[in-house]
């Protein structure tokens, strides 16, 4: 099976596939400000705690939300590394299907990193 997971805006949205891509389970949630708290959990479920059947992770690169993405890849990144799952980053409209693509051409980018759209806003210190 694949995971899937998009969390650019503040709804997130997570998905379960088999292995021809077909959507098995979702779950699409406003997590707002309790995703980080939230997601890990919401996977497990997802899958049924069941990391040993996973085959593929695909994320949404972006762009979008800075916090949002920062923790949707960070996850993503940390399951795939833990459990040794090959994962692929993409965006765009058909960003699901361009991600199963990528895996079943054996593709495994390593490590997702994310594409804000624009540069990061962060404020300066004030000393």
């Amino acid at each position: 099976m694949y995971i899937a997971i998009k969390t650019d805006m503040s709804d997130t949205e997570i998905y379960r596939l088999d292995e021809d891509g077909q959507v098995e389970r979702q779950k699409l949630w406003p997590a707002g400000r309790t995703l980080a708290r939230d997601l890990p959990g919401e996977l497990d479920q997802l899958i049924d705690g069941k990391y040993k059947d996973v085959t593929g992770i695909i994320v949404f690169k972006g762009p979008g939300s800075f916090t949002g993405l920062r923790i949707g890849i960070t996850v993503a990144n940390a399951l795939a590394y833990a459990e040794g799952i090959p994962i692929v980053g993409t965006n765009g409209e058909n960003w699901l299907a361009s991600g199963r693509e990528k895996l079943a051409s054996g593709m495994n980018d390593k490590i997702v990193l994310p594409e804000y759209g624009a540069p990061a806003n962060i404020t300066a210190p004030k000393k």
